[in-house]
């Protein structure tokens, strides 16, 4: 007979992060035991406020259901899963890790045994142009040739001179920059925002403008000098046939899929057949989860063969983060077998 428990833990920012949605000083999470015949599997539930679509007044009641109904899991990810995709995220994996017995949640491959890196791009925080200047040279000097960077919180000027900066001293063969904008632009004012951006060889731009203004983000990817990538867009949209519609009417250059807000590694899954059937790229982006839901994305992201740079660097943010193998060496996220998981912070 299986067995839930779930633990809260609140995660600690080392500094606050600056996003166009607020200033994040601490973020939410719990963990979900499963335990069956001596073996134990972890997964973890990761709320990001003002994002995550989890109905919060009710989360903890869910949880406390699922500990006391654990063997009923399936019928709960079916009927209440995409009402708490981070449930249902924190749950799947969990199910995965207790079935693999620990460190392959997804089978052994190169990543797991620690032979083969995840390209990712380095995060820079919005903040004070010194502030984020500082980031981007610490991320250069950290050997990323990938960074992406969150503009729509300070002065659009001040993010123009910025990259003015970066491009001064590497061209787009060196550093590869996406931007995220996190919905920060207005509709009326994104295409010629965009169309001053392009000017500094930008990768692609996530979310311009706010999602469900389908037909504004369509006419954007139309005529963008930039490349849009849906973000937020994917949050909510659980049936194929209206994920199928969205892709058809806005065009997308790129889709990024978070799990913990989709609904789990199935739900992303199913985002990944729709985009490569339309020939549309995607990558995978970590939704400010502790190194345990970090690993579970990262062994997941590394088995589709998906080669471009994952949003995989968070796992440096927090004072109380669970120590793991996960290192990241010259911009790329490995898994180094000789480290130890130190789950002492969840006993209870």
């Amino acid at each position: 007979m299986m067995s839930m428990r779930t633990i809260h833990f609140p995660l600690h920012f080392k500094r606050p992060a600056g996003t166009s949605r607020g200033v994040l000083r601490q973020k939410d999470s719990w963990f979900i035991v499963l335990e069956e015949n001596g073996k134990r599997g972890i997964g973890e539930c990761s709320l990001i406020p003002g994002l995550s679509p989890d109905n919060r007044e009710t989360y903890e009641r869910e949880l406390d259901w699922l500990c006391t109904h654990t063997n009923s899991y399936a019928n709960w990810m079916e009927t209440k899963g995409p009402l708490f995709p981070s449930i249902k995220f924190g749950m799947e994996t969990a199910l995965a890790d207790l079935g693999a017995g620990g460190k392959n949640i997804f089978g052994e491959t190169a990543f797991t045994l620690g032979t083969k890196g995840i390209a990712i791009n380095g995060l820079i925080w919005m903040g004070s142009a010194e502030f984020m200047g500082q980031q981007i040279r610490e991320k250069l000097d950290a050997g990323f040739n990938c960074i992406k960077i969150k503009i729509g919180a300070i002065d659009f000027e001040e993010e123009l001179a910025l990259l003015k900066m970066i491009r001064r001293q590497f061209d787009a063969n060196a550093i590869e920059i996406r931007l995220d904008a996190n919905g920060a632009f207005a509709a009326e004012e994104a295409l010629e925002k965009l169309k001053r951006l392009s000017a500094f060889n930008i990768h692609s731009i996530e979310q311009p403008i706010q999602a469900g203004q389908w037909e504004k983000m369509a006419g954007l990817c139309e005529k963008s000098p930039i490349p849009i990538a849906l973000d937020e867009e994917l949050i909510g949209v659980t049936s194929i046939m209206e994920q199928q519609k969205m892709l058809e009417t806005i065009k997308p250059a790129y889709i990024i899929l978070k799990p913990s807000l989709l609904g789990g590694i199935s739900a992303s899954e199913q985002w990944t057949k729709l985009a490569e059937s339309k020939g549309m790229p995607w990558w995978a982006t970590s939704a400010l989860e502790s190194n345990i839901g970090l690993n579970a994305i990262a062994q997941w992201a590394f088995k589709t063969g998906n080669s471009m740079p994952q949003g995989l660097g968070t796992g440096q943010l927090y004072t109380n983060n669970i120590n793991s193998p996960l290192e990241i060496r010259q911009g790329e996220l490995f898994y180094n077998p000789a480290l130890s998981w130190d789950f002492n912070p969840l006993k209870a």
